[in-house]
């Protein structure tokens, strides 16, 4: 039950109201999402109006406000193509418009695509007032912030990064049964994540180059059942995805 709605018009009044202790106060469009919040009285905070959707390139890197809108940041031209296809299978256009980069991020499930693809890139949520960067997978593994964080106001991820992104559902547009994403650095170093099950998409491989790629995707989607497919279905599927996607990398 929402007790109260506030639009802070700046930084400030923002962090002085999510600081209030007289209540339970939430962020909206930085850091949670309506569809979060439980059956407790609580507040929310409009992060709207803080000038939080802005989409900056720094270096190898891509600061991408909070509250951008998965339809602003797949529009962007030198964006990485498969983390254009996770955007549009995330949501449909009419969503892809309204929903925001970190509300999507901090309550993605394991079918998210747009989870998936960013912790392949290993994407960094960027705290405040803290001021203190946190590593999107363990914001999967914990669901919490860095202590006295209050909401993220921008996303990073790398731009020197390739990623190659695929899929198998019941239909082309539908939830992914299975889901993988391949991101490679100039250095060789690789990332292999997995998604389409589970609570949150999954880190199989974080390494120098892609050997052992295979056996790592096999270990993690080992205990990867569900109603909708089998362990050993997921194995086969999301094998053959990553050697697709690994030859896609290499032929980069």
């Amino acid at each position: 039950m929402i007790k109260a709605y506030y639009r802070p018009k700046d930084l400030a009044e923002a962090l002085e109201i999510l600081s209030r202790t007289d209540g339970e106060y939430r962020p909206l469009g930085g850091g949670v999402t309506l569809s979060q919040m439980s059956a407790q009285t609580i507040s929310v905070v409009d992060l709207q109006s803080l000038g939080l959707n802005s989409l900056t390139q720094e270096g190898q890197f891509l600061q991408i406000g909070a509250t951008t809108t998965l339809a602003s940041l797949a529009n962007l031209d030198y964006l990485q193509p498969g983390l254009k296809s996770a955007i549009r299978l995330e949501a449909n256009q009419n969503l892809r418009q309204q929903a925001t980069v970190a509300g999507t991020l901090v309550s993605s499930g394991g079918r998210s695509t747009f989870g998936a693809a960013l912790l392949a890139l290993d994407a960094l949520l960027h705290w405040l007032p803290v001021d203190q960067d946190q590593a999107l997978g363990e914001w999967f593994a914990l669901r919490q912030p860095p202590v006295n964080a209050l909401f993220i106001n921008r996303v990073q991820i790398p731009l020197n990064a390739s990623l190659a992104f695929d899929t198998i559902g019941r239909t082309p547009d539908d939830l992914p049964v299975i889901c993988t994403a391949v991101a490679k650095w100039p250095s060789g170093r690789t990332r292999i994540t997995l998604g389409g099950f589970g609570s949150a998409p999954i880190l199989a491989l974080d390494a120098p180059e892609l050997g052992g790629a295979e056996a790592a995707v096999r270990d993690a989607l080992s205990r990867a059942a569900d109603p909708w497919a089998s362990a050993e279905y997921r194995q086969e599927a999301g094998t053959r995805l990553v050697l697709r996607l690994m030859g896609q990398e290499q032929a980069v």
